[in-house]
Order: C-alpha cells, then structure tokens, then sequence
C-alpha cells in the first residue's frame, strides 16, 4: 500500500513524500531562499524535510539517503557542515550533484529516503 501526502511546495502534482510500506520517499525539499546564504538555506531545507517526515510518523533520524543539490561547488564544503547539526546519530549516506535551479534564488534542495517500519 502506498500512501502519497500532500503537496509542500504549492504545486498539486508533486507529493511531499510517498509512503510505500517502511519506507518514505522524500520528494524535493528546499528553503530560505529569501536568504542568499547556503548555510541559512541548508538549515532551512533540513527543516523542511523534518516537518514532512514528522507528518509521515519519522524523524530526521530515520534518514537512510540524501541527494544534496546545490548550485555552486564553492558552497560544498559549507552546506555539508550543516548536517551535522542535524544527523547527530550518524548522517545518512549521501550523494551531492552541482546543478541549476528553476527558482534564481534557489542555491539547494534536497529529496531521499527514510526507512520507519510501521509509520503513519
């Protein structure tokens, strides 16, 4: 059984997440973006995602893999020390691709997968 959760970003053909059994199926997450900052945005971005995972049942702590997009390979380094803040019990494996955004402010977002038997 899959379970697809309400849009979070104002757009009613992308779920904010898709539960298909134990595992949760992030969809893209990103914020901040009235700040021109990638730690501020990074922060923001883990916290989006948070709030969505609370509402399937998870926590940031049932993160298994993150695909981290940022825009400039410059910010690598500053955006990756954010996780710690937020993955003290281990960070989930992890993969950064450099890309372009639709949204000109838009310096990261994130999706991935968390794993919670009996959520929701």
């Amino acid at each position: 059984m899959t379970i697809k959760m309400p849009t979070h970003c104002g757009d009613d053909t992308c779920s904010s997440c898709v539960i298909a059994g134990d595992y949760i199926f992030l969809a893209h997450h990103g914020g901040g973006q009235e700040v021109d900052d990638i730690v501020y945005q990074t922060r923001s971005t883990i916290e989006s995602m948070a709030h969505t995972l609370e509402t399937a049942g998870a926590t940031l702590d049932d993160v298994v893999q993150l695909n981290f997009y940022i825009k400039n390979v410059a910010d690598f380094r500053k955006g990756a020390d954010v996780f710690r803040e937020y993955f003290k019990n281990g960070a989930p494996a992890r993969m950064t691709v450099v890309t372009e955004f639709i949204g000109e402010t838009c310096l990261c977002q994130m999706d991935g997968i968390a794993y919670k038997p009996n959520c929701i």
